[in-house]
């Protein structure tokens, strides 16, 4: 059974940094490709930013330059650094876990990021 339980989430200013963790359970952790979701009330779930089991990331273009995604394999672990964060990205980021070998998707329950002044 996978878990994926997210930390990181708060309160920051406009133009401040956060940092998101989420720590995945399980022995697919490798051969998983890990991506950070977004949603906010009323709109479309958005993916953020992803990264392959072989470490390739990739971005949404709104958050290029800003947003940088990481996996630490020992730890089972992925985090998505935000700098120069904007009202705009205010929204409940979900962790998820897409298994290359099954294709099934697992999510953490969400963390939220509100960025205002």
């Amino acid at each position: 059974q996978v878990q994926l339980v997210e930390s990181g989430g708060g309160l920051v200013q406009p133009g401040g940094s956060l940092k998101l963790s989420c720590a995945a359970s399980g022995s697919i952790f490798s051969r998983s490709t890990m991506a950070w979701y977004r949603q906010v009330p009323g709109k479309a779930r958005e993916l953020v930013a992803a990264i392959t089991g072989g470490g390739r990331a990739n971005y949404a273009d709104s958050v290029k330059g800003r947003f940088t995604i990481s996996r630490d394999y020992n730890k089972r672990t992925v985090s998505l650094e935000m700098n120069s964060l904007k009202s705009e990205d205010t929204a409940a980021y979900r962790c998820n876990l897409h298994s290359e070998i099954t294709g099934l998707d697992y999510w953490g329950e969400g963390t939220l990021v509100t960025v205002s002044s």
